[in-house]
Order: structure tokens, then sequence, then C-alpha cells
């Protein structure tokens, strides 16, 4: 800001008056023609000001939008004349009448663009410095600088949307369980580090030297001993911790909507969650939405969509052609664990520059390349197609119904890697093209997960939910006979390709949660040590139970239309886990850490470095 912005707010200052008596009538959003005649008093921030050789407008806005307020000379020469000291984000009251905007004046993308407010006084409540952006939505500022100064970026109106949606999505979810007889309970914050699931953030205790709290990557555990209490159905608004690589729809603090009911199975707990979802779409974008939601079971989403959360909203299915190339002269997919193709309609037309970038993109995923095969009238377009047989050939055609000017995209290789590349291969391209319908919201529920998959950095299986998950019935003699065979009693909930919701029925046994942990590799005192509070629990006549948790930010972000959780959370961290604003994570002072026990190891020039 310039010295002489600096000098003029300063000076401005001597006009700053106290609120005293002065109440607000209403907001700045909600004036029409049915309040012409009406005296009111609005307060909020000035966001334009434009001086028309005499009268004087400026737009006041506050979190529920804007009004045209107006200085006349000949009305109020007095509040006029001071009008001239007005800047914008200055905070000012007004006391003034409600007329109609003349004609050709009027603004019918506003609320209140059909009216002014005439002012007879005002008073300023506070001055500004210059904002290092314009607190507007078509601010082209980036987001360092904004996060930088949320506080002011929240003032946009976008911004103030995004959190008042969010707190009316809250208060729809806190409705529908309280009339559907849910207790809200809360869980604590400061708990025991275990393992599974993401690395935890620790925090050391002062009066227990050498010993740590972990915060909650989620209330599991404390849910289910709310169940073995009796409460039968509990629910939570809560804050949950995990020490994750960040991305658009990934926070180290994040907030879930947590649900528990007792003396329940699957169809109960996802016709609750379906009932709860039909409210919060008729409150927020009144929508009613079918019901129930489509299913499919993990099997088939992975095999028609490459990706356990598959987005609906359009086609581009893949297609598992390995049978079909199994003795193709292309080594690569002679060879390959599993190969699969997906048809684009019309896709000859992309370029050989976008079919490169479609290459790198696939790499994320691992992949070392992507195969592809242009349908042109007379032939088939491709380095590789001169390695294709005619009965090949035929098979890909009548298997992916082929048609003169598509183009199919092949992958090859080990089953985890081909469903990761195409599948997200599938998302891009649908994005890229267009084929994603604006306004339509495809749920989807995914049922019968794998209650492990295997980590190849540990080489053992894990939980593929988490461990307290039920093995499906019959399922249990799997657990260790063959662990890749067994299923879990788990479903998602499926929005436009995310999980906004995930939940299981849970083992209510206790020997049966004592099988699982010998399934996961911890020998019985491990277990003891770390879950034995649990099972202990479970001994005691705990009643079948499941539940589900819903991502709130996640949810929020697709209802705003946001394409990032940062734009619905208030104070949120950037993907390095740092608040620009506050500058935290910080450093501690030394008494600090002798106060906890703790003494900090100096870094080698390589952690430096990093």
């Amino acid at each position: 800001m310039s010295e002489q912005n600096t000098d003029i707010q300063q000076d401005h200052q001597q006009f700053v008056e106290p609120l005293s008596d002065w109440r607000r009538t209403g907001t700045c959003g909600e004036l029409t023609l049915a309040d012409d005649g009406r005296d009111v008093c609005l307060m909020g921030w000035a966001q334009y000001r434009r001086d028309h050789g005499g009268l004087i407008f400026v737009d006041m806005r506050d979190r529920a939008g804007l009004t045209q307020v107006v200085f006349s000379p000949e009305i109020a020469p007095e509040a006029h004349e001071k009008a001239s000291i007005l800047r914008s984000e200055y905070v000012f009251a007004i006391r003034g009448r409600v007329r109609p905007r003349p004609e050709g004046m009027t603004n019918p993308n506003m609320v209140t663009g059909e009216i002014e407010v005439v002012v007879h006084e005002w008073k300023l409540l506070n001055t500004s410095k210059t904002p290092p952006f314009p607190i507007e939505d078509r601010c082209e500022a980036g987001e360092t600088l904004r996060l930088q100064w949320r506080y002011l970026d929240l003032r946009r109106p976008r911004m103030a949307k995004n959190l008042m949606l969010r707190h009316k999505v809250a208060q729809c979810v806190r409705r529908y369980l309280d009339e559907n007889g849910f207790l809200e309970i809360e869980t604590p914050v400061l708990t025991k580090s275990t393992p599974e699931g993401a690395r935890d953030f620790l925090v050391p205790s002062r009066l227990n030297h050498g010993m740590f709290y972990a915060l909650p990557q989620s209330p599991q555990i404390f849910k289910q001993l709310l169940m073995v209490s009796g409460m039968e159905r509990y629910f939570q608004i809560v804050r949950c911790f995990r020490d994750e690589d960040l991305r658009a729809d990934r926070q180290p603090e994040f907030t879930q909507v947590d649900i528990e009911m007792s003396f329940v199975d699957e169809e109960q707990v996802m016709t609750m969650a379906e009932g709860l979802m039909a409210g919060v779409f008729k409150e927020t974008k009144g929508l009613d939405l079918p019901l129930p939601f489509p299913r499919m079971t993990y099997d088939e989403a992975m095999s028609r969509y490459g990706v356990d959360k598959p987005d609906t909203r359009f086609g581009l299915e893949l297609a598992d052609v390995t049978s079909i190339v199994r003795g193709s002269g292309f080594k690569l997919f002679a060879r390959a664990e599993l190969v699969k193709a997906m048809k684009v309609p019309g896709g000859e037309k992309l370029t050989r520059k976008e079919i490169d970038d479609f290459t790198e993109f696939v790499k994320i995923y691992g992949a070392q390349g992507l195969a592809w095969i242009k349908i042109r009238p007379d032939e088939w377009q491709s380095p590789i197609a001169k390695f294709l047989s005619e009965d090949e050939r035929r098979g890909i055609r009548d298997a992916l119904d082929l048609q003169v000017g598509d183009i199919v995209f092949f992958q090859a290789g080990e089953s985890a890697m081909v469903n990761a590349a195409l599948g997200n291969l599938r998302v891009h391209l649908g994005e890229h093209l267009g084929l994603i319908p604006e306004d339509a919201y495809n749920f989807l529920w995914v049922t019968d997960f794998p209650l492990f998959e295997y980590d190849t950095e540990e080489k053992r299986y894990v939980a593929c939910h988490h461990p307290f998950t039920s093995p499906a019935v019959g399922h249990m003699a799997l657990m260790t006979a063959d662990p890749a065979a067994a299923r879990a009693r788990a479903y998602d909930m499926v929005l436009n390709g995310s999980e906004v919701g995930g939940g299981s029925i849970r083992n209510h046994s206790g020997e049966v949660q004592r099988r699982m942990f010998d399934a996961l590799g911890f020998d019985r005192e491990e277990a003891e040590a770390r879950f034995g509070f649990l099972i202990h629990a479970l001994e005691h006549g705990a009643p079948p139970h499941g539940g589900i948790a819903f991502g709130l930010d996640r949810l929020v972000m697709i209802l705003s239309g946001s394409s990032s959780i940062r734009d619905v959370i208030a104070f949120p961290k950037t993907q390095k886990a740092t608040c620009l604003m506050t500058e935290a994570p910080n450093t501690v002072s030394a008494r600090q850490l002798r106060e906890l026990g703790l003494r900090l190891r100096e870094q080698t020039r390589e952690e430096q470095a990093k």
C-alpha cells in the first residue's frame, strides 16, 4: 500500500464514530420493491463508490449481498459532503429510505437490483488499508496470496456463500439425525496411537514424559464403544486428523459426519444414509433425489471403470480384452497379466499432441506408455496395428463395438496399474472432451469390498477399510486361509466420482476381532496392548452394530461446485500442510521443549537440503 493511501486512511480515522444506539433493521441482500418507502438501517463494507457529479453511489456489502445506497446533496447535504471520504472496504452504517431505482438503472441479477436506499445520515465505523486484492468474485489473485490474507478472501461473495452452504448442510444433518433418534455425543481429541491407516499426528504429554497422545484419524473405536454402552444411535460432526500427502480434496484436518447404529444390517444403514442425502439435497439444491441409489459391487466397478469410486455421469467404460490378445504378435499384450481397452467415440479427431499428453498422464499411475488405435474407413491407424491378426482385430471390434471414427486406448501389465491408469484416464478424457454434464448428481453404492489388500511395501495384508470391519457371512475362514478372497460387509457412497461416505458392519464379537488381528499379523500380546480395551468391551455384551461416515468438506465442495475443499474450509492448510496466514507450524521455545521432556535432533546436511 502506498504512503499516500496510508496517510489518507490515518486522516479519515478522525471521522470514525461509535455505533452507539444504532441497530440494523436487516441485511444488504434482502430489500425489494415491496420495501418501497421503508426506513432502514444497514451496516457493512463499501464495495464500490461512484461519484456521478452530485449523487454519490456506494455498493454496501455484507455476507448476504449488496445494496446500492445513494448520497444526495439535496436530501441530506451533510451526509453527502462527508461521503467523499468513503473508500473500498471502509466499514460504515447508514440510515435511509428505500425507493425504486430510476428506469433503466435496475439490475435483474441482484435480489436488491430494483431498489436503492437514499441515505439520511451515516456513520464511519472503521477505515481500511487498501486490500492486497479486489474483494470480488472476479479476483485473479493466486491461491497463495488469498490464503495469506484469508480473512479478506472470505469477504468475497462466493467464499461467504460456501461457508453459508456448509452451515446449512450441517444444520440439515443435525435435524435429520435428531428426528431419527440419534444422539450427538462428543468423543476425545487426545487419544491413543494405534497402528493401521494413515500416519498419526502425535502430541507429547507434559505430565508423562516420553508418552504421546494421538489426534484421532476418526472416532471409529469410540463410536463402537458407545454402541457397547447402549447409546444405540450416535452421531457427531467431528474434526479428524491424518498426517498424509495432500491434494485438492484432502486436508490434514478435516470434518466427518460420523454415524453409528446398533441392531442393524447393511440395508438399514444404507437406507438411513440415503434419506440423509435426500434431505440435504432437497434443502440445499431443491432437488428430489431418486431413491434408492443404484448399487454396484467392487468387482464390477473395477471391471467397468478401473476405480472403486466410478463417475457414472458419462460413458467410456473399460473392456477386458486379455483373452483376445493372449497370443498376440504384440509381445506386451501377449504376456501381460491384464489388457484393457477403452473406446472413445469420435476420438479419431484427437491430435498426436493430445495423445502424447494422455501418455504422460498415465505415467503418473505407473504405466510405461499408452497404446492406441484410430479406426479409419480403410485401415486401423496405429504403431501397434501391424502386430494384430485379423482374428484379434475382429475380437477387439466385437468386444468394443467399434465404429469408423473411434479411437481405442489400451493399457497392459499388472492389474492394479492397468486399472488405475485407464480408470483415471477415463475421467481425464471425460473432462477434456466435455463429456461430463454440469449440474448432474449421480449417486452410487459400491459394495462387497475385499476385506484385505496386499501392501507391497510391508509385504503383508492390511485392512482394506479398517481392522474393525466384519467379514462377509461365510468368509471368516478365508481371513487366514485365503485373505485375497475374503470379502467385507463394507459399503461406500460415491457421488460424481468422489467417495463422499464409507462405512461397514463391525465386528461385535471379541473372538472375531481377535481373529482379524491374527490375520493382519498382530500377535496376541501386541493386539492386547494396542486394542485390549476394545476387545474387552466386545466381550461384555456388544450388540450387532454398524455405521457410516461422510466427508463433510468433500460433500460441500461438490454441492458448491468448487474444485478444491480448501474453498469450503474457513482456514485451510496448503498442500505442504502449512497455514500461510498464521505461519503454522512454527518453532517453539527451548523452555516449552524442556517442559515436554523433548530435545530436537540436529538435521543432517541432506535433510536441510530437502
